[in-house]
């Protein structure tokens, strides 16, 4: 039975500024700030959480079903995820708004100036989980605030064991709203950031989270990720790659191996483990979606990084 993945489908357009923003930016008069930064290497990306998770997830031999709201622009995309055998059946178009956009502009010092239109996502709450009437699981990823509140409660409502990632938007959201997340969701996903936001704004210990769900992850970028579960502390490493790239995407290659992991019945450990790999492939390429790996390919890399074998199929 397929993932339900709502959250967010979005272009990407990122652009390399050859020069450095502080030789440009005049710190006295950023009250009147006027700059132009002249671009000449440009690129435009596939992404968006609920398109980045299932483009992984569908590499992994998963079943992944996207959920989300997109505009008239949305052709390619969509003609994409299609040709790789991703359903479009809930992806729905709003022809009268633009995809929701994100462009970031990256300078020599790894500085970025991002700038982010939300488009038709503002109208993902239309959606209904219960219009996906065969999913095993899903997860509510960064959506529009209305579409995140909506599909929680629909998860809740029909029983279907769901996985909250709270993502860039956890500070749209109350504690008291995230307590409720809480309550509603069986697991959780969050970057270190994200999981001192969370404590932060709800008053919580991170023991206290990890009791209010089956399982709490803290991913941690260079330093693998933790996973909270049944009273135990599962230590997740980071594999090891040559050159860092882009980590952009990182996050939701993770979290399409925890979706694998729980839609086969793995444990933590080897869920945590393929979600530490694909991320790992992920970050040696520019883009959120340009990975690609055979089956063979990945259990084989499994094997040498982890020292044990497993089955993808």
């Amino acid at each position: 039975m397929p993932t339900l993945i709502c959250g967010s489908l979005a272009f990407d357009t990122i652009m390399v500024f050859p020069d450095r923003f502080k030789n440009y930016i005049l710190p006295d008069q950023i009250h009147i700030l006027n700059v132009c930064f002249v671009n000449p290497e440009i690129r435009r990306e596939f992404g968006g959480c609920a398109g980045n998770i299932a483009y992984n997830l569908k590499l992994l031999g998963g079943d992944p079903l996207p959920m989300g709201s997109v505009g008239k622009d949305f052709a390619d995309y969509r003609q994409r995820l299609v040709g790789m055998g991703i359903s479009d059946e809930h992806i729905l178009e709003i022809p009268e708004l633009y995809s929701a956009q994100c462009t970031i502009t990256t300078d020599q010092d790894n500085n970025q100036i991002t700038n982010f239109h939300p488009g038709a996502m503002g109208e993902a709450h239309r959606n209904k989980v219960a219009n996906a009437s065969e999913v095993s699981l899903g997860i509510v990823a960064p959506d529009g605030r209305d579409a995140m509140i909506q599909h929680a409660q629909d998860f809740a409502a029909q029983n279907t064991p769901f996985m909250f990632d709270p993502g860039q938007n956890l500070p749209l959201f109350s504690k008291e709203e995230l307590m409720i997340f809480l309550d509603q969701a069986t697991w959780c996903v969050m970057n270190d950031y994200e999981s001192q936001l969370m404590m932060n704004t709800t008053g919580e210990s991170m023991e206290s989270l990890a009791s209010q769900v089956d399982a709490l992850i803290v991913t941690r970028g260079g330093e693998g990720s933790i996973i909270y579960a049944e009273g135990e502390e599962i230590e997740i490493p980071q594999v090891a790659v040559d050159e860092a790239v882009d980590p952009t995407g990182c996050g939701d290659a993770y979290r399409a191996g925890l979706l694998l992991g729980l839609e086969k019945g793995w444990g933590w450990e080897t869920s945590g483990r393929v979600g530490s790999l694909i991320g790992a492939l992920k970050v040696q390429q520019k883009g959120t979606q340009n990975h690609e790996f055979s089956m063979d390919e990945f259990a084989q890399q499994y094997e040498t990084h982890f020292g044990t074998t497993i089955k993808m199929i």
